[in-house]
């Protein structure tokens, strides 16, 4: 098992990661008649496409010795209805000042448009990713 999710009430749950016991609380969003306090769902999902991104490109920049330390990841979650679902997740990833070159650009830029999430995700979901390098 990997985690326990817990509905506390009023939209919202506890959820638990088994292995390390760290908890992370959910709301529903306003518009989605929640406080809107914590992530949503919908942002979970969002997000862990950046922070799968940056984890992989991190273990290859690990492996060629490159420095991405400080890599910031700008997620912006768009919905749609009718059904409601994400339609769009669009990723501005900045990368450090460092000394990439065009092969270290594409090697990393490739590793973290295919991170496990991006290909989990649905074809439908327009996910827009753009690299900045400094």
């Amino acid at each position: 098992m990997t985690s326990k999710v817990f509905y506390n009430g009023d939209l919202r749950t506890t959820c638990t990661h088994l292995h390390s016991g760290e908890s992370i609380i959910t709301d529903a969003p306003t518009d989605n008649n929640g406080k809107g306090e914590a992530f949503s769902p919908t942002d979970l999902v969002a997000s862990a496409l950046a922070t799968c991104m940056i984890t992989v490109m991190g273990l290859k920049a690990r492996a060629h010795e490159w420095n991405i330390d400080g890599a910031e990841l700008h997620v912006t979650k768009i919905m749609a209805s009718d059904p409601r679902r994400i339609s769009e997740v669009i990723v501005e990833v900045q990368m450090p000042f460092g000394d990439f070159d065009e092969k270290a650009r594409k090697i990393l830029e490739n590793t973290g448009k295919t991170c496990p999430v991006a290909m989990s995700l649905h074809p439908d979901l327009k996910q827009t990713i753009h690299f900045i390098w400094r």
